[in-house]
């Protein structure tokens, strides 16, 4: 068989036809193929009782996606102590009423969220390998980027409304306590470090002495916001963002994170250090994509299940 540029045709088309068959698949089944991550994670003070909490992030839903829709919404099946929205919840202008029926369930349940870049501004098409290769070179989102200037706005008022509605606790920038069978869970949380919307000034100090547990919440964990939050002394911290990387390599793991997390930590239970104090942190790998990207290889779509348990009383030196 006669060779194209030194390659035999048999060759070219074997990888062609590799490359195809992995497209489908990511595209086709990998995309729709959720999961739940069970994470237990020992960061309780003693005598508490384990409390069980639901993580949600990066639905980016788009009308027309019944099977997320149907799938988000049997999540309260699971019962959580509470629920943290990570944010993300768009890729759609048109997907908030949908959005909020999939939560409307687990929305049942004491919750409480923050926002990221993408239910603020709709998504823009672009090149998914231009992307990835500014990723892999670092030439994007290191410290963040700009607040987006020419970019649809999303209606995100309405989705702030109807999780208020439901008693969620609106974490941006600001500070909340929930009421859990007796305890008081302090949590503190920062608008996007992606757009820059963090402004942790506002929240430092530490966690609430009242509360008999605190942790940080924020969407895009970026270095500066894990660093404060870890700094501050909370134990646990929260965040999204990455998809776990979303077009993984089998048997290696994510080529970017999307910000300036090492690619080691993309998704799930970690600990992270800054002044001499450790936290745990979990990243939620997410349950979507952008609309325009609808691809996830070796890194399916995902919620989290945390049972947090007894453990050290305060993050641990060294």
């Amino acid at each position: 068989m006669r060779a194209r540029y030194g390659v035999p045709l048999g060759i070219t088309a074997g990888i062609g036809a590799t490359a195809a068959a992995g497209l489908v698949y990511a595209a086709g089944i990998e995309v729709r193929s959720f999961r739940l991550r069970r994470v237990t994670v020992p960061v309780l003070p003693e005598g508490m009782r384990p409390l069980r909490v639901l993580q949600v992030s990066d639905i980016h839903m788009v009308s027309g996606q019944n099977k997320k829709r149907r799938w988000l919404q049997s999540l309260a099946g699971l019962r959580p102590d509470f629920v943290i929205n990570t944010g993300d919840n768009l890729s759609d202008t048109e997907g908030i009423p949908e959005a909020l029926d999939a939560l409307g369930p687990l929305m049942e349940f004491p919750g409480a969220y923050v926002f990221g870049s993408n239910d603020y501004y709709g998504p823009k098409l672009r090149n998914p390998a231009k992307y990835l290769m500014e990723k892999m070179q670092g030439r994007y989102g290191l410290n963040g980027n700009a607040p987006a200037v020419h970019a649809i706005h999303n209606p995100w008022e309405e989705l702030r409304d109807g999780f208020d509605a439901a008693g969620w606790l609106n974490l941006t920038n600001t500070r909340g306590t929930l009421k859990i069978e007796g305890y008081e869970i302090g949590l503190t949380g920062l608008d996007d470090p992606h757009i820059k919307r963090d402004r942790y000034a506002r929240v430092a100090g530490g966690p609430e002495a009242t509360a008999d547990f605190s942790m940080g919440i924020v969407h895009a964990p970026y270095l500066r916001s894990l660093d404060a939050f870890t700094a501050d002394g909370y134990p646990l911290i929260l965040a999204g963002h990455t998809h776990g990387g979303q077009l993984c390599v089998p048997f290696y793991g994510a080529l970017v994170t999307n910000c300036d997390l090492d690619t080691e930590r993309v998704k799930g239970l970690s600990k992270h250090e800054s002044q001499g104090l450790t936290s745990y942190m979990h990243v939620s790998a997410g349950c979507g994509t952008n609309r325009y990207t609808p691809v996830r290889f070796a890194c399916p779509p995902e919620a989290s299940l945390l049972t947090l348990v007894p453990g050290p009383s305060k993050p641990a030196r060294g």
